[in-house]
């Protein structure tokens, strides 16, 4: 059970503790539509385990608040801890203090001065095609339209504009099988491969200027995987490589990038998201920036949802409690002092304070 009526920092604590790995969020699920549904003033829908909550006052501008509800999986870091007042545990950061938040709003802001969706989803931290929101986005796309949006990623309390994309892809070294005794009979596909680290090692990534905001790219092998047995000269070794690129080119654009730089050898794309341009030139969120920003704004150095709500036409921002740089490690933790300002600034916005 979650009780909405508890202090924000005392809710987060409770989510935390309660697991919601990637693919295991339908406990969690389960309570936030129970608690949702027990507020009148809102509409509250299910998709699998994503819950859908909205208002309907008929405001002229609605706004958008969402938020994945699972997290990285558990190393030791559940139940949570509280010391010099941060909340320690699993999700802590990413994102349930944010969620924590969302959850308060919808509780509590009754009579904002736009209408309201509050967005809760599932399997987020993993594949692009598992991902809740692009299965709304599927499903139910009318449920996701705004004219602004929030994704209430770990932030530091600092907007965040757009998103950069992001690519996995296999590098493919070939080589020839042969028996190790004689291995000059065969070409050794992993010595191949060095070849391919000595690109990535070279590689120095862009840091363009996007609407104002300042991005940094990254390329990096996350995988490496050959060998057939300890006699044996192999004949593949594939690197997997995972680049980060800013919002002025498009995924299409990376794909050739990368294939250009590994000319020569296969490359197979295996997983890929596109960035979104920061969008701040939108009224509803120059508005957001000014009232709970205090008009700072930087790039965001990673990839959220705010591409899948720009392929909707909605503008979106990134915006919420927890600390990027601390997110899916084992000391995960947030500020409660953080988490308890994010719900202060978002209740004001939205009541026109």
């Amino acid at each position: 059970m979650l009780d909405l009526t508890a202090d924000v920092r005392a809710l987060t604590a409770v989510l935390v503790d309660t697991e919601s790995v990637s693919g295991g969020e339908r406990v969690l699920a389960d309570a936030v539509e129970h608690a949702l549904s027990a507020q009148p003033h809102l509409a509250v829908e299910r998709d699998g385990d994503a819950i859908i909550a909205r208002t309907e006052l008929g405001r002229r501008r609605r706004v958008v608040l969402a938020g994945h509800i699972d997290t990285v999986p558990i190393v030791g870091n559940v139940p949570s801890r509280t010391a010099d007042g941060r909340l320690y545990g699993c999700g802590a950061s990413d994102m349930k203090s944010g969620v924590a938040v969302q959850l308060k709003l919808a509780a509590s802001v009754r009579e904002p001065v736009h209408d309201l969706t509050f967005v809760f989803y599932d399997c987020e931290e993993v594949d692009a095609e598992r991902n809740g929101l692009r299965r709304l986005a599927r499903n139910r796309p009318d449920r996701l339209w705004g004219d602004f949006a929030v994704l209430l990623e770990p932030t530091g309390g600092v907007i965040e504009g757009g998103c950069q994309g992001t690519m996995r892809v296999e590098v493919i070294a070939r080589g020839e099988r042969a028996h190790s005794a004689r291995a000059w009979m065969g070409s050794n596909a992993i010595h191949g491969a060095g070849r391919i680290l000595d690109v990535l090692r070279d590689y120095t990534p862009r840091q363009p200027v996007v609407d104002g905001l300042q991005y940094h790219e990254g390329l990096n092998a996350v995988f490496v995987s050959g060998g057939v047995a300890g006699n044996v000269i192999p004949d593949e070794c594939t690197v997997t490589v995972n680049y980060r690129f800013a919002p002025d080119i498009t995924s299409v654009d990376a794909e050739q990038h990368l294939r250009e730089l590994f000319e020569g050898f296969d490359v197979r794309v295996t997983d890929s998201a596109p960035p979104a341009r920061p969008g701040l030139e939108d009224p509803a969120a120059a508005e957001f920036v000014s009232a709970v920003g205090d008009g700072e704004v930087r790039a965001k150095l990673g990839w959220t949802d705010v591409a899948r709500m720009a392929e909707l036409g909605v503008p979106a921002v990134n915006y919420g409690p927890g600390d990027p740089t601390l997110a899916h490690t084992r000391e995960e933790s947030v500020s409660l002092e953080a988490v308890a300002l994010a719900e202060e600034r978002m209740t004001a916005w939205l009541a026109g304070a």
